[in-house]
């Protein structure tokens, strides 16, 4: 008993001074994503790209019917007492049970608050009434990388909860990264409610399901043991999608001392189904960070690139406007041009190159006759004047049209998207693959990493 209480006051000390590889790791790619306007999240939102944070912990539900042992396997497996457990249903809400640096005990809006990504929990009409969290500070086992999600016990007939309890666990089995499903072997394996959830949790969530025989030791001898489980695999087998291949559905009881029992116990299966997913966790975790910089990487040159064809597109522009408004502008020069030297242009070479002289000129200038207002009637030069004047007016309104150009990045802006682009390509990839080489570290030798 001393032994256990040094080993329990380790492990607390441990909790305040080091912590795990793994641990250390999901912890530094939160802080990769959420540190302040360097974080990755500021950087992919200011190019328009939205990212979620990973999370520091797994979340792993535990669903069955009540008195499965949920509550029991939960304070086996942080070794303190701290969910009710009994023959009565105890857990009547969901219950989130993690560590942290002190024994605290949370009610509903604390528990939304200290998880976000559950916040839509409160759309279930009288869900808000039945959340609590349970913080304890226990380090025994993977517990500082999990967070339990205690359920309501399961049963048919006549009973009435407060809240839709069936589609409240459907909607956690799409956050959470493990569903364990307890069957007690007691007279409630074979509790409806929980096949049909099972069954609708399978179609989009079937690779989080693990079952498990609970109570094992209590299930009678042997054969009673292996008919009991026969009669949960035909009936789970009875539903579509859950009829598979290699249906596995381990022994577990918690351990007693006090009492001895021939039956096989496979709870240490669970911890490892847990230790594997907090493993697989901090893989998809790493290659994600590599994926988002990736992306974000992208948009920053996707944002350069546009900018860089808005400038090429504007110079364009604006040479085109120019040049009409240039042309609007002298149009109307022209017309009076036209009409001021057309009424006296024959009289003017008469009398500056004589009669023979000026004749021959303007034989040569016979394509111009049609302008010279001394050919055209005054009704015929209002319609000229009116039609130049109309001209004159759309080139200009054209020359508007093209100044109107697309809006483009300063050369601050511009100098900060280079920044942020050399900040993820150099910094967090470089971070990210110190990371990676330190949880491959805990695996394989050094002289594997080269």
């Amino acid at each position: 008993m001393s032994a256990k209480l040094k080993s329990r006051s380790a492990a607390n000390a441990d909790s305040s001074g080091s912590v795990s590889c793994d641990e250390r790791i999901l912890r530094d790619c939160h802080h990769i994503y959420t540190e302040g306007s360097s974080g990755l999240i500021a950087l992919a939102s200011s190019v328009g790209v939205a990212l979620l944070p990973p999370r520091k912990k797994i979340t792993v539900i535990l669903m069955g019917n009540h008195s499965a042992g949920k509550s029991s396997f939960i304070n086996w497996y942080v070794e303190e007492h701290i969910q009710r457990t009994g023959v009565a249903i105890e857990t009547q809400g969901f219950s989130f049970v993690t560590s942290g640096r002190k024994r605290e005990s949370l009610t509903g809006n604390a528990t939304l608050h200290l998880y976000p990504h559950f916040k839509p929990l409160q759309e279930f009409k009288g869900v808000s009434e039945y959340l609590c969290t349970e913080i304890c500070t226990s380090r025994q086992k993977r517990f500082s990388l999990v967070t339990f999600v205690d359920t309501p016990g399961l049963v048919d007939g006549d009973m009435k909860y407060p809240f839709d309890v069936d589609q409240a666990i459907l909607w956690l089995g799409k956050l959470c990264d493990l569903i364990l499903v307890f069957f007690d072997p007691m007279g409630q394996a074979l509790c409806k409610r929980t096949l049909n959830i099972v069954e609708k949790l399978n179609e989009s969530q079937g690779d989080k399901l693990r079952f498990y025989l609970s109570k094992a030791d209590e299930a009678g001898t042997d054969s009673d043991r292996q008919r009991v489980m026969m009669q949960i695999v035909q009936e789970l087998c009875k539903r579509p999608g859950l009829n598979k291949c290699g249906f596995d559905m381990p022994t577990i009881y918690i351990p007693n001392s006090n009492k001895s029992s021939r039956c096989v116990n496979q709870i240490d299966e669970v911890c490892k189904t847990i230790e594997k997913t907090i493993n697989q966790t901090v893989q998809n975790t790493l290659n994600t960070l590599e994926k988002d910089c990736e992306v974000i990487s992208q948009a920053i040159v996707d944002t350069l690139t546009a900018d860089r064809l808005s400038s090429v597109e504007n110079r364009r522009s604006w040479c085109k406007g120019c040049f009409l408004g240039l042309l609007g502008f002298c149009m109307p020069l022209l017309l009076v041009a036209v009409l001021l030297l057309g009424s006296v242009l024959k009289e003017v070479l008469k009398s500056a190159l004589g009669q023979s002289i000026s004749d021959v000129l303007l034989f040569y200038l016979v394509s111009t006759r049609p302008i010279i207002p001394c050919s055209m009637s005054l009704q015929q030069q209002l319609y000229c004047f009116g039609g130049l004047i109309l001209l004159s007016f759309t080139l200009l309104f054209l020359a508007r049209l093209f100044f109107r150009t697309r809006p483009t990045l300063t050369s601050r802006q511009k100098r900060q998207l280079h920044e942020k682009l050399e900040f993820v390509q150099d910094v967090v990839k470089n971070k990210k693959k110190k990371l990676y080489e330190e949880y491959l570290r805990q695996s394989v030798g050094d002289h594997d990493m080269a």
